[in-house]
């Protein structure tokens, strides 16, 4: 099953057991993965669609961000539940430790002895992470290790 069929199926279920704030999030989502569609002038793979669940995910965290920083925890609340129904579409997260192996081999194969070469680390460890791990969690790794904390 693609995730656009599954993504489908999910609607109805939440729709049939009137979850309705589920319902939201996941007809959302469709939403802007029908409007990447329209700005790329083709259909999404299960990729692509991973890239607009993975945008999605980072928006809900930023704003999570901004509305602890502003005490409203009423929203907190509320993007933390969107964030976590969204979570369901993303593949199993990398550990932290995985992400340091595969970053100290990208040092390896990069030749990077430098924070200015962070930029040819990060070229190819991103292709490997994409989708497993959060980038802001990347670059802290790569920057830890290049400067030798």
């Amino acid at each position: 099953m693609t995730m656009r069929e599954q993504l489908e199926d999910d609607i109805k279920q939440a729709m049939r057991s009137g979850d309705a704030a589920r319902r939201d999030v996941l007809r959302f989502l469709k939403s802007a993965i029908h409007y990447e569609e329209i700005e790329k002038h083709q259909e999404l793979d299960d990729e692509g669609i991973l890239t607009v669940v993975g945008k999605q995910v980072k928006q809900r965290r930023e704003s999570i961000d901004m509305f602890r920083q502003a005490s409203r925890n009423d929203l907190v609340v509320k993007e933390e539940g969107e964030l976590a129904i969204l979570a369901e579409y993303l593949p199993e997260q990398m550990s932290r430790e995985a992400i340091v192996e595969l970053a100290k081999q990208a040092i390896a194969d990069s030749g990077a002895a430098s924070l200015g070469e962070k930029g040819k680390v990060m070229g190819r460890l991103m292709p490997q992470v994409k989708g497993k791990a959060d980038g802001t969690i990347v670059n802290e790794v790569v920057t830890e290790l290049l400067s030798g904390s």
